[in-house]
């Protein structure tokens, strides 16, 4: 539409400079035109006053067939011949050119309906005295012309400006009709389907590079994640045995009667094994999701189950914190093992940030179920609330690493929330902050 108005508009300066240009070489011409008829008129008056050629009354009745309008003026401003059609009336100007002398002007004259006329004036000796010859031309015609010219202009211009327009918008369009559709593409491209092409127009042209460009684009960035994948998968297939293995060694030296310093590096030992298995496991599920390879169960899952099974583990585990929360039952579809470790990921990671409260509520409602979980703890900022669900996101208060956590358990989180078509948000509660699960009901 843009460079529709736009070409409309250019069309429209250039048409009226053009149009100006051309009313006004128009209008110069068709005076120059009368000025010359005039100028020939008068030659002819002026021969036959000083008898040099034709004769007077020939040259008046010639003028009142070609509507030119002449008169014969003495030194005493008589008329003293004239063209039958301004016979009687009064001298056509008062311009007096001595003998020789030719000049012009342009006046209205009352009899001719004030009609504009061209009128040149001669001024000639003859033996009975100076003449004066008075030619008039009529411009009636040259304003005819204008004006017929001025109408075709205010016609003619805005139509061409609107068709101009119009087939700009028609034949625009159509040029950026294809990169509409690789928009609508390429904006449906993420992380999950990075298989997917752009269209590629049938035509040859700029378009169409950008297209195959893009793709080929694609193509680098499909590969280099796939690759990424692969290696975190297999990085994490690799760790898990000798992680086994130092864990294992850990609780066999744990077991032995060790001293009070070697006791505690084992006690580490143990923790920092255990904290990197979680890791690796996080990755491997990490990675399955990527490869869409993370396969759902679609059976009912009563939600108020797996909360009340949280609240009794974070009772247990954490029995400084107070529980709240109203836990109503609900009934979802999906895979129980995916939610309860949806779950298990949200409490744990609201416990390390709570003060002295601990919520963890379910109700249900006619679209599905919701889960609360939050804590006391301090407010998430507006800045931070997208950012934490990425990989390896820690904020300010929680990049500790004696806590346990891996950075990777409200991604994790996410994900699977995401492929059970639910939503996973921050919300403010009236202490601290709350994550927000929702999820469609069982069909």
């Amino acid at each position: 539409m843009r460079s529709a108005l736009a070409a409309a508009g250019v069309v429209a300066v250039a048409s009226v400079l053009a149009g100006g240009v051309l009313l006004g070489t128009a209008r110069g011409i068709l005076l120059d035109n009368a000025n010359s008829a005039a100028n020939d008129r008068a030659g002819q008056v002026v021969a036959a006053l000083d008898g040099s050629a034709g004769d007077l009354t020939a040259v008046l009745r010639s003028s009142a067939r070609e509507r030119v309008i002449v008169q014969v003026v003495d030194a005493a401003g008589e008329v003293v011949a004239a063209s039958d059609a301004i016979a009687g009336h009064r001298p056509l100007s008062g311009l007096r050119p001595a003998a020789g002398e030719r000049v012009r002007e342009q006046r209205r004259l009352e009899f001719a309906h004030d009609e504009p006329f061209r009128i040149v004036a001669v001024g000639v000796q003859t033996p009975a005295g100076l003449r004066t010859v008075l030619v008039g031309e009529s411009l009636d015609a040259v304003d005819d012309a204008t004006e017929a010219i001025v109408a075709a202009l205010l016609i003619g211009l805005p139509l061409l400006a609107v068709l101009v327009g119009a087939a700009t918008f028609l034949f625009v369009g159509r040029t950026l009709r294809p990169v509409e559709a690789m928009r609508r593409q390429a904006a449906s491209i993420t992380s999950r389907n990075l298989h997917t092409r752009l269209p590629v127009p049938a035509a040859d042209d700029e378009v169409a590079a950008l297209a195959e460009t893009m793709n080929t684009m694609l193509d680098r960035i499909e590969s280099a994640a796939a690759a990424q994948r692969r290696f975190a998968a297999d990085a994490s297939h690799e760790l898990r045995s000798p992680l086994a293995t130092i864990q294992a060694n850990a609780d066999l030296l744990l077991s032995a009667d060790l001293a009070e310093p070697p006791a505690r590096s084992v006690a580490r030992i143990q923790r920092e094994s255990a904290r990197m298995a979680r890791l690796v496991a996080d990755l491997l599920l990490l990675a399955r999701v990527d490869d869409q390879d993370l396969r759902l169960r679609r059976e009912d899952v009563d939600l108020d189950d797996l909360v009340y099974a949280e609240r009794e583990r974070a009772a247990l585990e954490h029995p400084e914190l107070r529980l709240d929360g109203v836990v109503e039952p609900a009934r979802v579809l999906g895979d129980i093992d995916s939610l309860q470790r949806v779950l298990r990921n949200l409490v744990d990671n609201a416990a390390r940030h709570a003060e002295k409260t601990l919520t963890i509520g379910v109700r249900a409602d006619s679209a599905g179920a919701e889960v609360v979980v939050g804590n006391d703890g301090p407010p998430i900022a507006a800045a931070d609330r997208d950012r934490i669900f990425d990989r390896f996101v820690r904020l300010d208060d929680s990049r500790s690493r004696s806590d346990g956590g891996t950075g990777l358990g409200l991604s994790i989180a996410r994900d699977i929330v995401t492929a059970h078509g639910g939503t996973l948000t921050v919300d403010d509660l009236a202490d601290g902050a709350a994550m927000r699960l929702r999820l469609p009901r069982a069909t």
